[in-house]
């Protein structure tokens, strides 16, 4: 198994290179099994002409979304959770401020979360306002 992150990164040599790594069978079975992980522009690079051939070759694709509006608290918790805190440290217009600017995306809910935590403490709040979030989206 080959597995490579960031695959939107790739040149399109290596790509290619990669493909002819596919075509490569012993004992009449398939041995490599590629991996590719990547954002958004792997989707749109993969669908060039160019690539055709090692699109052809991909058996599962697999787009993992923003998290929905509703999962977005719980996804806050069980963070919080993993730090070693159970309080609950975001208020309710703080979680949909954070919603709304990340779109429910993990990286930037962790990054945005994470700054207006920041905020909040360096205003001494015990929890997280919308003010907060706000501040925290204009720093990133």
């Amino acid at each position: 198994m080959l597995i490579v992150d960031e695959a939107h990164h790739l040149r399109n040599e290596v790509l290619e290179d990669l493909r002819l790594l596919t075509n490569y069978a012993m004992d009449a079975e398939r041995r490599l099994c590629l991996l590719l992980v990547g954002l958004t522009e792997l989707r749109r690079r993969l669908r060039m002409a160019v690539h055709e051939s090692l699109t052809q070759r991909i058996v599962v694709r697999y787009h993992l979304s923003g998290l929905t509006r509703e999962e977005t608290p719980a996804y806050l918790s069980h963070r919080l959770q993993l730090a070693g805190c159970t309080l609950p440290l975001f208020e309710p217009a703080a979680i949909e401020a954070l919603f709304q600017a990340t779109q429910g995306l993990p990286r930037k809910l962790n990054s945005a979360a994470h700054y207006a935590l920041s905020a909040a403490a360096l205003a001494k709040a015990k929890q997280v306002s919308a003010e907060h979030v706000q501040a925290a989206v204009e720093e990133l």
